[in-house]
């Protein structure tokens, strides 16, 4: 923190996707948007990239192309008022349009008012986003991002390659919300909560599930999450003969603590990934990690010390780990206390909100 606060509080507006949209950036930005608002040196205010137009203008929100055109041009207008109120503009960032549509335009503008833009990128998804759109992407952030912070060493170390200079401020947790126990004992209980998309592998959870399953037959697992491949996964499923295979569709944040609580080893097999926010959740819950190891997921698992990583789409693999882990509880209940122990010491709200509080405070002489 810097050593003299500023004479009065430093303004910043949070921007992102629309807290009614379940995702891992809606989670962090609300966390954001609460706890940084408790704070005594900082004003918070929130503007979604995806407002919902008042009245009779929203039917046309429902008109394919014209909703984009639309709701653009009212977010737009948001972000002119936004800039000229606020000191930071603080935009959430995904890949390839949604960089383009969302966070851009917030940049554009804030610089062009003169003031600080942080670029909070969350996609795991960068390496290709800036390898593919360079002539874009690149460019545009080292021009109008005032900083550029990201959640995981590992998307430092993306960014970094293409010459662009990013800092880690990592992604919290709450564990004081979250149902911590320690698993003495361990049932073949399974839970899978990535969206239903084909970067997640959901699939390769299934198929390892199946392998799980042989040995136990009452094994179980809950996929909570929903998205395109939905479909696909249920015929997977009825093709593997399997049973015990619960599809609960999108879960709330605050519904996913009755989940943890119930299974007792957390499956996650993306092809590429970040810093995924439901490992830091299974973290604290004090639930033992079976995942791949694509993406910045080894910057969070240490195979052997905080859970178990695996080669991504090997199914085989993570069905050997989670065999391991049912005939060895004692090895299970290790690595779920050092991984418990690993959330608390870095993931929890205190250490994030100094990191933020730092970051806007320095940028405050500019503002």
């Amino acid at each position: 923190m810097p050593d003299v606060a500023p004479a009065r509080k430093v303004r910043v507006c949070l921007i992102g996707p629309s807290l009614d949209i379940v995702g891992g950036q809606s989670v962090q930005l609300q966390r954001l948007l609460v706890g940084l608002g408790e704070s005594d040196h900082l004003e918070v205010s929130f503007l979604p990239v995806n407002p919902r137009l008042p009245g009779a203008l929203r039917v046309l929100q429902r008109v394919k192309y014209v909703r984009t055109i639309v709701t653009s041009i009212a977010y737009g207008a948001s972000l002119v008022r936004a800039a000229r109120t606020n000191d930071v503009l603080h935009a959430f960032s995904a890949s390839y349009w949604s960089y383009i549509l969302a966070p851009l335009p917030a940049m554009l503008i804030g610089r062009l008012w003169g003031r600080a833009t942080v670029l909070n990128y969350h996609s795991g998804e960068a390496d290709d986003h800036l390898s593919t759109w360079k002539r874009t992407a690149v460019p545009t952030m080292r021009r109008f991002a005032t900083r550029i912070v990201v959640p995981s060493g590992y998307l430092v170390h993306v960014f970094g390659s293409f010459g662009l200079s990013a800092e880690a401020i990592s992604n919290s947790v709450p564990i004081e919300m979250l149902p911590y126990r320690r698993r003495k004992r361990l049932l073949p209980r399974f839970l899978s909560n990535r969206n239903l998309e084909p970067l997640y592998n959901v699939a390769c959870t299934v198929r390892a599930f199946a392998l799980v399953q042989r040995k136990f037959p009452d094994a179980s697992l809950v996929i909570a999450g929903d998205g395109r491949e939905r479909v696909a996964l249920e015929l997977l499923v009825s093709e593997l003969q399997l049973s015990n295979v619960t599809f609960m569709g999108r879960v709330p944040p605050n519904g996913m603590g009755a989940h943890y609580e119930q299974a007792d080893i957390y499956f996650n097999s993306p092809n590429i990934d970040n810093m995924p926010l439901s490992i830091l959740e299974a973290f604290a819950c004090g639930l033992p990690v079976v995942s791949s190891n694509a993406g910045g997921i080894p910057f969070l698992v240490t195979s052997g010390t905080n859970g178990v990583l695996v080669e991504r789409n090997d199914h085989e693999a993570m069905a050997a780990a989670a065999l391991h882990l049912l005939d060895e509880p004692a090895v299970a209940l290790s690595l779920a206390d050092a991984a418990r122990a690993e959330c608390e010491s870095k993931y929890t709200w205190p250490h994030v909100q100094r990191a933020w509080e730092s970051l806007y405070l320095s940028l405050a002489p500019a503002c």
